[in-house]
């Protein structure tokens, strides 16, 4: 080990190139890229936001500054005047959406409460900061 500084042999490879895994790992894969909730779309975030403020366990308020036009009303409508009582609590079973233009997404969610389903539509458009906002929700089936 002539030569060499600290061990800088032994972490280099043959061919002169360097190692990208941390000394003392021996797994060669990479790390899998950013967290799930990361890679996830803002429909997904807002569809758990709204279900949250339907069910009575945020406050409406708490998506004043992430609603625009009739959509903070349509949320004072459907949200409910005492906050969620029952011993089931609702889930977001599945989110999907549908892009009819560049800053425009249409989504839905189904949501689970036991055996009952309900769904939720909803519609979010980027602004001008790039900030999605929602501007509509509309719900249907048994409420949560």
């Amino acid at each position: 080990m002539l030569g060499t500084i600290g061990g800088e042999a032994a972490r280099r490879r043959p061919g002169g190139q360097a190692r990208t895994r941390p000394v003392g790992r021996r797994d060669p894969r990479r790390p899998a890229g950013p967290p799930r909730a990361l890679r996830l779309g803002p429909h997904h975030w807002f569809a758990e936001r709204l279900l949250a403020v339907v069910t009575g366990l945020r406050p409406v308020h708490s998506l004043l500054g992430h609603t625009i036009g009739p959509a903070y009303q349509q949320l004072v409508t459907l949200a409910p005047s005492d906050p969620l009582r029952e011993q089931l609590r609702p889930v977001v079973r599945r989110c999907g959406r549908f892009t009819p233009g560049p800053g425009v997404i249409e989504a839905f969610a189904r949501i689970a409460t036991g055996d009952r389903m309900t769904a939720m539509a909803f519609r979010l458009e980027q602004g001008p900061d790039l900030r999605w906002r929602c501007a509509a929700i509309e719900m249907r089936g048994p409420r949560p």
